[in-house]
Formats: structure tokens, sequence, C-alpha cells
């Protein structure tokens, strides 16, 4: 296989791109270096395709490697044929491969197996050859007490069963057989008890094509069956099934066709339906996880590049109820200023009156201008609380109710207790609210991803390949906005690209015991980071107010030369750079020809140009351009206060695969069906919203009882009216008269 044009094709990429991209993987560059500093070679390829091309890549070399092994294990029993080369060299997946490979693969004992140590094979030849003889009397021959074959029909039994097994060892059957369950069969779940009530009830009768039906139902029905709620199985008609395998091997309608054919059907039943139905339950399932991951990840990215809350000093709220509701005050770096406990909330220590004085006191003497808080136990109770608060001071504070998935992780972990020994678990989790409303990047970046919580059934996902997903997503986002070297925690340090655990360990070390970084190249005396890390970490490096202006962007030091030539080109210096002069360079460039100066400076365009962006605006943070949070101030509602068409403005919190769901600041989130998201056709509510974004709803339901709420997002469709039932079928174009014509009859 040509992997590279096999990755060109599949991407609709340029061999070149590939090739370049290829080897800068193979030469251990990470994925944010390459998207950000390698775009002349890849061709401007961002980190999301190159993830999917790495990917892509990995698969197809095991394919490979797969088949080198295949290919040495059937030589060396000495079958290989030019046949069985040729089809091995144009197998495109791992389960070709293995289909293969299958009549060559040692087995276990099997019944087949044991018909062929008792010397049953010729018989079984004799019965595949369909010539018109009576197959009893040509097993005789082959009764034999010693062999454990007693009689004739012992003897045709297992010339069947060896006919079967070779059936089953059939590639192009178990490709055809394949095709036709992923076609044509359907999934079919039944309640493993009827009467027992769960989540799962909707399953307990189900039924769904399985070319049609979706991910997140295909791990319902897995989460199903493994709790025992659901007993779920594979249907395809059996008549199809065995037309293809008579199609291939019956070849006269006599005494050893019948045989063969009913071997084929003991086939099939016996060995190729179960094995194919895991095949393909198994590859349904791993399309879902990824499908599910994919979905996780796009959540975690938009949550992760959350606009920070920037030049506020915020005051964290963990709700409890029996504990009380912990406290933290942090200023506008993240620094820790006051901590406590209040108990505003039902409990045995209740006391409305001293939570208030005690809030309001950090308040005034803080600055306080936010409130975080979390959205876990008595979250209600103490949004309710700080509403009525903030009527009662001076002071022009906000506050939002922020997602605190994985807060308890964090501050119950080692990292947290070496951030903030002196605080309990409880207080640290009061901070971490804090903080990510002020930043949510650096923040969360501290909490295992699959425990912020934004996907769907990820408990159920293979951790490995979820964990490495995530993971590139983190740091991905942490690359592309980019950390400041003097004040990023060891948690941040440690997702930019080159920089690992340890080195991110020594760098906050060296940090501590030098003072802080004055310029890039001091980098290069931390321990166990050499030139090669260097090179993949320094662009994504700030160093604010040192000593050199570019190390303050996201100009590679690689291209400071080229950088200090087109500032000199266009007019500028680099303390223009410093305090943001340089605002004009690229209309400054654009006037002299951006080729023009490419082609001077030796650079592509591609660089150049992002050069010029960093230049324009030194110190730039890509999630400045988005929305802000959204903060509330006044009254609070309740669900019992909704009604059907009030509209309302909310936050999405969470995408799955048939919905949003979207906090409207009355505790429990309102479900957007895929249906109500934009009136255009969507195959995934991802096309058209992301986790964060701020937007109108209107409200279709509540129901109270169940805490579930209906919404719409499709403002601007006009309000149904429902019509009689009359009006409509002869908007439809039914006739009354003509049911009195036999031949034509409504369904019920």
């Amino acid at each position: 296989m040509d992997i590279i044009k096999t990755l060109a094709d599949e991407f609709s990429l340029r061999r070149e791109q590939v090739e370049n991209t290829v080897a800068l993987i193979d030469d251990d560059k990470t994925i944010p270096f390459i998207a950000r500093y390698r775009k002349e070679m890849t061709g401007s390829l961002d980190d999301q395709v190159l993830r999917e091309l790495n990917d892509r890549l990995t698969y197809l070399r095991n394919l490979e490697k797969r088949k080198e092994e295949i290919t040495a294990a059937i030589t060396e029993q000495e079958k290989m044929t030019p046949e069985i080369e040729a089809a091995i060299s144009q197998a495109v997946t791992l389960v070709e491969v293995e289909d293969i490979y299958r009549p060559f693969k040692p087995k276990r004992r099997t019944r087949a197996s044991i018909a062929r140590e008792n010397g049953l094979e010729p018989l079984a030849a004799v019965i595949m050859a369909q010539e018109d003889r009576i197959p009893e009397e040509e097993a005789e021959a082959f009764v034999n007490e010693e062999k454990n074959v007693p009689d004739v029909q012992t003897a045709v039994q297992g010339a069947m069963d060896i006919i079967a097994e070779d059936i089953s060892d059939d590639a192009d059957i178990r490709r055809s057989l394949r095709a036709l369950m992923s076609e044509k069969g359907e999934m079919i779940s039944k309640a493993a008890d009827p009467e027992a009530e769960s989540v799962y009830m909707n399953y307990y009768d189900f039924s769904e094509p399985i070319s049609k039906i979706m991910a997140h139902r295909i791990l319902a029905l897995d989460r199903g069956e493994k709790e025992g709620f659901l007993k779920v199985s594979v249907n395809v008609a059996e008549a199809e099934a065995y037309g293809i395998i008579t199609g291939k091997y019956i070849r006269k309608n006599n005494a050893c066709g019948e045989l063969v054919r009913a071997a084929g059907e003991d086939s099939y039943k016996r060995l190729i339906f179960p094995s194919v139905e895991r095949e393909i339950r198994a590859e349904l399932t791993e399309r879902a996880d990824e499908e599910s991951i994919k979905v996780f990840a796009s959540n975690l990215r938009q949550l992760l590049l959350q606009p920070p809350l920037k030049n506020s000093v915020i005051l964290g709220l963990d709700p409890g109820y029996r504990t009380g509701c912990k406290v933290a005050v942090i200023d506008s770096t993240g620094k820790v200023l006051d901590t406590g406990v209040i108990y505003p909330t039902p409990g045995p220590k209740t006391n409305i009156e001293a939570a208030k004085r005690t809030v309001k006191n950090m308040i005034a003497k803080h600055g306080v201008t936010t409130i975080s808080i979390g959205n876990g136990t008595a979250s209600r109770e103490t949004e309710n609380f700080t509403a009525d608060l903030l009527k009662e001071i001076p002071q022009n504070v906000s506050y939002m109710v922020v997602s605190e998935a994985g807060a308890s992780v964090y501050s119950a972990s080692k990292l947290a207790a070496e951030e903030f020994p002196e605080y309990d678990v409880s207080l640290r989790s009061a901070v971490s609210i804090a903080r990510r409303l002020q930043d949510p990047l650096a923040e969360l970046v501290k909490i295992e991803p699959k425990a912020i919580g934004v996907g769907q059934y990820q408990h159920d996902m293979p951790q490995a390949r979820m964990n490495e997903a995530l993971s590139g997503v983190v740091e991905d986002c942490v690359n592309s906005v980019g950390v400041d070297l003097n004040t990023a925690s060891f948690s941040l340090l440690s997702y930019i690209a080159g920089i690992n655990a340890a080195v991110a360990k020594n760098i906050v070390a060296y940090r501590e015991e030098n003072g802080r970084f004055n310029d890039r190249k001091e980098l290069m005396k931390v321990p166990k980071l050499g030139k090669k890390a260097f090179e993949q970490c320094a662009g994504f490096l700030r160093v604010r107010d040192g000593s050199d202006p570019l190390d303050n962007t996201a100009v590679h030091p690689e291209s400071y030369k080229a950088a200090e030539s087109l500032l000199s080109e266009c007019g500028f210096t680099l303390a223009d750079v410093a305090d943001g002069g340089a605002a004009s360079i690229r209309e400054k460039a654009e006037s002299i020809g951006i080729e023009n100066i490419s082609s001077r400076l030796g650079i592509g365009v591609p660089t150049l140009t992002d050069i010029i962006s960093e230049l324009k605006k030194p110190g730039r943070d890509l999630r400045d351009e988005l929305p802000p949070p959204l903060l509330r101030s006044g009254d609070i509602m309740e669900i019992k206060d909704l009604k059907p068409g009030m509209e309302l403005v909310g936050t999405v919190r969470n995408i799955i695969d048939f919905g949003v769901f979207v906090d409207i600041g009355v505790h429990e989130d309102g479900l957007v069906h895929i249906s109500q998201i934009c009136s255009r056709y969507i195959k995934h509510p991802l096309e058209a919203v992301k986790v964060g974004e701020v937007v109108k709803v209107r409200v279709l339901d509540v129901d109270v009882k169940r805490n579930r709420i209906s919404l719409t997002m499709r403002l601007d469709d006009e309000k149904e009216t429902p019509r009689p039932k009359k009006k409509r079928r002869e908007e439809r174009g039914f006739d009354p008269a003509k049911m009195r014509n036999s031949s034509f009859r409504l369904k019920k």
C-alpha cells in the first residue's frame, strides 16, 4: 500500500503536503508546533486535521505491519498462493486481513478439527464435489471404531462439520454476510424483565435498521445490556443469508448438494452469524465511541476557550447544606485573598444574616466585582441567597453559576494539596470555582478532561482512546492561546508543545529560585530543556515586559530576524511593538506587497501573515474576541415560573447527539432538541451551536414534576396554532367520498 497516496486521496490533499506532514511527525514534531510554525510545509493544515491524519497514519501503518505478519505466517505454512498474496495486498481494513488469515490461523479443538483428526476430510471433499453419489455409501469406508467413527451417521456428520467450518472461514462469504447485516440488518432490544422500571424503558421493545441507528442509541443499548436491563441482538433475514452461501457452494440439486446446503445453514447459524454479529456490534460501538469522543472533544475545546473574566476580583461559592457554603476571594491574578465558611442554606447551622454580613464584608474589603457559584448540591438556595444579597449592597456586583464538574476531583488531588497546602479540600474547591470563571483554560487544565462532564456516556468510552483525544484538545487549546512564562502553573506548562511534566516542574523550580524570566533564551538554562524542546515550546511561551518585545508575541525565535526586517521595511521599530505603535503594520505591509516582502525576507506568506498579526497586536488573546460570559444580577426564576412562549437568554452548557442543554437561570437546564436548533436541516447540533455560546430561546413545554424543560431556538418560526382536523385533512387533499371506495383506506 502506498500510504502517502492513500492519505492524500482520503484527505483531499496534495501528495507533497502529506509527505511533509508525515516527515514532521516522524521527526517527533508536536501537532501544535507543526500547525503553527510549519504552515508552508503542510499547506496550513490546522491542528484538528493534523491529528486526524496522524490517527489514520497510525492505523495504516498497523495495517501494513499486520499484512507482513500474516504473509510471513502463511508462507511459513507453505500455503501461500498468488491469489492469497494479491488478496492480502488489496485488503484495506484489518477485518479483511483477518478474514483472509482465518483458514490458516491456529485454532482450538473444534468439531471440524476433531473430524479431520478422525480422517474424515476426504469424505468432506467427496460431498463438496456434489457428484451423483450416495453419501451414506461413500461414508461406509470411513467407519472406524478406533478413530471414534462408529457408524455412517457419525462419519457424515463429521464431514459436514468440516464443510461448515470451511464455509465459515471463507473471506468472501464473511464479507458478503457482513455487508448484508450492515445494509439490511436491524438492531433489536427486548427487556430482560418487562416489569422492571429503568431509564432504558424506551428500549424494552425496540428495533432500528443498523444502517440508520444513531450513536447515542448504540451506547444506550450497550449500557442497558451491560447493566442487565436489556437483551440486545442483530436480526437479518435468514433466507437472504442462506442465499449468499448456497449461491456460491451449491452446484447440484442432489443428495450431496443437500448435505452441503445443510452444512451451510449450520455454518451460518452456529459459526458465522454469532461471529459476524459480534463484529458488527463491535464496529458499531467503536464508531459510536469515536463519534461521542469527537463530540466530547469539541465541547471541551469550546469550554476551554471560553473568554476569561479579566481584571475582576471574584468571590467563589461552593454550595452545601450540612457543611455550609465555602467561600474564597481571588484577585485579578488568581491569588487567594480571603476564605471562609457561611451557612445560608438549610442545615443544622443555618444563619442567613451572618452569612450576608460575611459576604458583604468580603465584597467591601476586597472590591469584589463578580460572584461565581458552583452548580452542585444547594446551588439553587445559594443562588437565591446571592440574588437577595446583591439587592442590599451599593456595589455593582454580578454573578454567574458555573459548572463545578471536576472541582471535587481537583480539590482532593495531590496537585491541589501542593498548590494550597494551607487549605482543606472544601476551600480548595471554592478557589477552583472562582478561578474557572476568571480563566477557564488555566483552571480546567488541572482537572482530568473526562471529569469535566461535557459529553455523553464518557464513562463507557475506551479510556485510553478518550484520554488521548481529550489531552490532544487541551494541548491544542493551551498552545493556541499561549501562556505567560512567569505566572503559568506547572499544570498549564505541562501542556505546552515539547514540555513534559518533568520539564514543567523544572521551569517552575527555576523561576522560584532565580526570579522571573527576562527573555525566552533564558529557558535554555532550565535543566532537561534542550534545543529540541526549546524549538517546540518557545513560540507558545510569553514573556511580558521582558528585554525583547517579540518575546511577548507568538513569533517564533527562528523568525525574529524576519520580524525585525519586516518592521524596518514598514518604518517601525521594536519599541513600537512594545508600546502598541505598530498597529498599522498590516496596512503598510499590504501597500508594499505581501508577496514582495515574503520573497525578500525568504519566508512563506502564511508565516509572514502570522508575524504581521502578532506585531499588530502583541500579547493578543484569541479568547478576547469571543462574547463575554452571561452574568446575572437581577431576580431569578424557578422552573414553576416558566410558561410556554416565554423568551429567555441562556448559556449552552452541553451538546449531545440529539440536542443541546441550555442554562436559562432556573437551576435545571432546558433541552433544545436537534429539530428545534435551527430551521435548516443539520446532522448534528455542533453544526449550529457550541458550548458556552449565549443563545436566545423560547419555552415550548415545562414538566415541573419531572424537572424537564423543552426549549426552541427557532424564534423566527411562526407559532403554530392548531387547526381543526377537518381543515388539516382538506389541506392534504383528503376526500371523504373516497372512503366509500374499497381501494382507498386510511391506516389506523
